[in-house]
């Protein structure tokens, strides 16, 4: 369970792409987030043990004399569960400002032994990958959908572009994402508004059910949870994940650089 903790967090939080919906929107007047935006999310384990860390930043950088962003998520054990399993994960993702489209990523894991260094260059114009695992000297080729996203840029393009004044509940997104090696189908699912307590006070939410396949990790395909801020700048609040042994929890415990005002309806 401990070597998936911080994949599992940042699957949660970036698995939304570019499906053809019209919850979404084809055109994003005004941004939901922009350079200088940090998050810091505290994990824990069945409720009470901290597991770790988890961070995303947003840079800006330029690419073929386009403006683009640069967002560095980071992940690692902390406390006791360093001294038995420890974990320095550092995923990027380098995307056009306008479409939010990707053209690369990279993941560089160290998860209790168990490595992987990974650049993927994207070529979104004809729809294709190249994978350049590092660790293993190989490079490869592979076919995308149009549009592809990849586990980080995903978050970012739903914060940007999903019409949340749409959405009624039970309606479902669909999504291509491109991961390691493989292209990924999946679906997400709106359940609701909801008011929920957290480390600035209490916040009003929109609530969200992404499905995953049940197996090893995860306890069913229904197993996560996710909590998004309801104000312009959709801050992730809270992740639950129902695993196949125990449970995990991610919870907002810093941020700054927010675009938009945020909505605390109590403060603590």
């Amino acid at each position: 369970m401990k070597k998936r903790q911080h994949i599992v967090f940042l699957l949660l939080l970036t698995q939304v792409a570019v499906a053809q919906t019209s919850l979404l929107k084809t055109k994003t007047s005004e941004s939901a987030f922009g350079a200088g935006e940090w998050f810091k999310f505290r994990m824990s384990y069945s409720g009470f043990l901290k597991a770790g860390n988890a961070t995303l930043t947003v840079k800006e950088s330029k690419y073929n004399n386009k403006d683009t962003y640069h967002v560095v998520g980071k992940g690692w054990t902390t406390g006791m569960i360093k001294w038995f399993f420890k974990v320095k994960d550092r995923y990027e993702s380098y995307f056009y400002k306008d479409s939010i489209k990707p053209y690369r990523f990279i993941r560089n894991i160290d998860e209790g032994g168990h490595t992987k260094d990974i650049e993927i260059n994207f070529d979104q114009q004809n729809h294709k990958a190249h994978v350049n695992d590092k660790k293993h000297n190989k490079k490869s080729v592979f076919d995308t959908k149009p549009n592809i996203q990849d586990m980080v840029s995903t978050f970012y393009y739903l914060r940007n572009n999903l019409d949340t004044k749409k959405l009624k509940v039970g309606d479902e997104v669909r999504v291509d994402m491109f991961f390691d090696e493989e292209n990924y189908g999946f679906k997400l699912k709106y359940l609701g508004e909801d008011i929920i307590d957290t480390d600035f006070g209490t916040i009003e939410a929109l609530k969200f059910r992404p499905y995953v396949m049940a197996g090893r990790v995860f306890k069913e395909e229904e197993s996560l949870t996710l909590w998004v801020s309801k104000d312009k700048n959709k801050v992730p609040l809270r992740i639950k994940a129902d695993l196949a042994v125990g449970s995990l929890r991610a919870d907002l415990e810093a941020f700054k650089g927010l675009k938009h005002p945020f909505k605390i309806v109590v403060k603590n």
